[in-house]
C-alpha cells in the first residue's frame, strides 16, 4: 500500500473514533450543563423548569447534579489527556445507570414525556461505553 493510503478498516476506525468523540462532547455538554444547574441553582428556581426537583429532598438533587458533573468530566478529561483513559467508558456506564434510574423515576411519576430524552442520552452513553471499552479505546500516555 502506498504511503498516506488507509484501508477501509482504518477509515471505519477513524469514523467510529470521530463519532465517539462527538457523542462524548454532546453528552459532556448536556450532563455538565444539567449538573451545574442542579448544583448551583436554588431548588425553587429549578422546580420551575424541572418540577421533580421540588418533590424530592434538596440533597438528592445536589447529589444527582454532582454525579452528572463527574460523568461529564469523566467523558472528556481522561480521554483528552490520555491519563487513565479507561475512566472514560466507566463514566459512560455511570451515565447509563443514571439515565436508567431517571427513566424509572419519571415513569413512577407519570412523566412519560421524559422517557425519550432519558432513552436517547442513555443510548448515547452506552455507545460511548461500547466504543471506548473495546472498539476504539484510547491508549494511555506512555
Amino acid at each position: 500500500m502506498a504511503p498516506g493510503q488507509t484501508t477501509t478498516n482504518q477509515n471505519g476506525g477513524q469514523a467510529l473514533n470521530a463519532a465517539l468523540w462527538i457523542a462524548q462532547a454532546l453528552l459532556a455538554f448536556t450532563f455538565g450543563f444539567a449538573g451545574f444547574l442542579k448544583v448551583t441553582q436554588p431548588i425553587a428556581a429549578l422546580a420551575t423548569q424541572m418540577p421533580w426537583t421540588g418533590a424530592v429532598p434538596a440533597a438528592l438533587v445536589r447529589c444527582i447534579g454532582v454525579s452528572e458533573l463527574a460523568g461529564a468530566i469523566g467523558l472528556i478529561l481522561p480521554a483528552a489527556t490520555r491519563i487513565r483513559p479507561a475512566l472514560t467508558p466507566l463514566a459512560a456506564v455511570g451515565l447509563v445507570v443514571i439515565m436508567g434510574m431517571a427513566a424509572g423515576f419519571h415513569l413512577s411519576r407519570g412523566e412519560v414525556y421524559m422517557l425519550p430524552m432519558n432513552g436517547v442520552l442513555g443510548a448515547l452513553a452506552a455507545f460511548v461505553a461500547w466504543g471506548r471499552f473495546g472498539k476504539r479505546p484510547i491508549a494511555a500516555r506512555s
